[in-house]
């Protein structure tokens, strides 16, 4: 696909995205019962495509299926560094998934660079995982390393329509790292622990020459006592080696993460507090998350975030995604504000989303990394 053709089809998306919020605001789900359920059973079918093959009774392969997303931004950036506007493929993945042995998971998927430039970006998820029973999981290969309140939420399942610049700074935005990992849950409890390589990333499975990182997590879910759908406490904790040639993480020594997700049916609260040592001339840093939410239809939920961040030194912390365009330097503290639209379509599946963030970045080092600066973003974000 040319340049002009892609464009085209972001712009043609975007547009889509950007109205569903709007349509949905006029009030209920226009829908009736029966437009529903010929609605659902219509998309039903159109994501049972990818099923290449489904035998749950079969003793070796159980299913095979294509699986991927499609991610598409469209940005309007107004700040006193300058202005930017842009429509960009956010990600665009394909890959494949096999279940085996009612057990065995095994799953490839690749990045794929829509923008220009070899089609082929680098390797995400390349891991076999094994269910031992709803406790126990052991999972080998690359995989993603879930920590932080965002950053152990699915780019897909985001209420927001990007992760906050906690994440950012202190979570490994590389998210797809080998190793090994075991996780489960058994009654409220939760955990996830793993051993992973630090190495120079080289898009597949790195160089294994940079030390390792090792995560350790475990929750536990208060929904019962308080009758709710949820109300996970949990904790996570990172060592990670500090070895100058690992490029998949963040120079942090230890990451330390308190996170809560209150999910009361039709509205919540989500937050995080994360704090981490720094390396190699990377400051120390604290972080905290706030986000509240509420449905405002079966459909439509209405998303706000606060988002603060603190570094001991000057120019320890970094800009977000769309502020780097025109953003120069760092600073060391940042405050965001977020409030969004988050459009279900087909859950989380298709979803369009909409929200408008006001970040500002302190700069003690008067170096250039001074930021006031207001984004509106519109997305679309497919999955099958």
């Amino acid at each position: 696909m040319n340049n002009i053709s892609l464009k085209a089809a972001v712009l043609a998306a975007t547009m889509i995205a950007g109205a569903a919020p709007a349509y949905a605001q006029s009030g209920p789900d226009p829908l009736t019962t029966a437009d529903a359920k010929k609605d659902e059973s219509t998309f039903d079918r159109i994501w049972a495509v990818p099923t290449i093959y489904k035998n749950d009774d079969a003793d070796i392969l159980n299913e095979f299926r294509i699986i991927g997303r499609l991610h598409l931004d469209n940005y309007v950036l107004d700040s006193d560094q300058g202005d930017a506007s842009d429509l960009v493929v956010r990600r665009a993945r394909i890959g494949a998934k096999a279940r085996m042995f009612d057990k065995l998971e095994a799953r490839v998927e690749a990045d794929l660079n829509l923008e220009g430039g070899p089609l082929y970006d680098r390797l995400t998820d390349a891991y076999l995982s094994w269910e031992f029973s709803d406790a126990a999981k052991l999972t080998v290969g690359k995989h993603s390393v879930k920590f932080t309140l965002e950053g152990a939420t699915s780019s897909g399942d985001l209420l927001t329509i990007d992760r906050s610049n906690v994440a950012n700074n202190l979570w490994f935005t590389e998210e797809y790292v080998p190793g090994v990992s075991v996780s489960g849950s058994s009654g409220a409890w939760s955990y996830n622990t793993g051993l992973y390589s630090g190495g120079r990333d080289n898009g597949e499975f790195g160089d294994f020459d940079g030390g390792h990182f090792w995560l350790g997590s475990v929750g536990r879910d208060f929904a019962e006592e308080l009758g709710v759908k949820q109300a996970l406490v949990r904790t996570d904790y990172v060592y990670n080696d500090p070895d100058p040639d690992s490029d998949f993480t963040r120079p942090f020594k230890n990451i330390g993460a308190l996170v809560f997700i209150l999910d009361a049916g039709g509205w919540g609260l989500n937050a995080d507090i994360v704090a981490g040592d720094g390396f190699l001339g990377q400051s120390d840093a604290f972080g905290t998350t706030l986000l509240p939410w509420v449905n405002l239809t079966d459909r439509l939920t209405l998303a706000g975030r606060y988002a603060y961040l603190k570094s001991d030194d000057p120019n320890g912390l970094r800009f977000g995604r769309y502020e780097n365009v025109v953003a120069r330097g760092r600073g060391d503290r940042y405050q965001e504000l977020y409030a969004g639209l988050n459009y279900q379509i087909y859950g989380n599946k298709l979803k369009a989303q909409t929200g408008l963030t006001y970040a500002n970045m302190r700069d003690r080092a008067r170096d250039g990394g001074a930021y006031d600066g207001v984004t509106w973003t519109t997305a679309l974000r497919l999955s099958w």
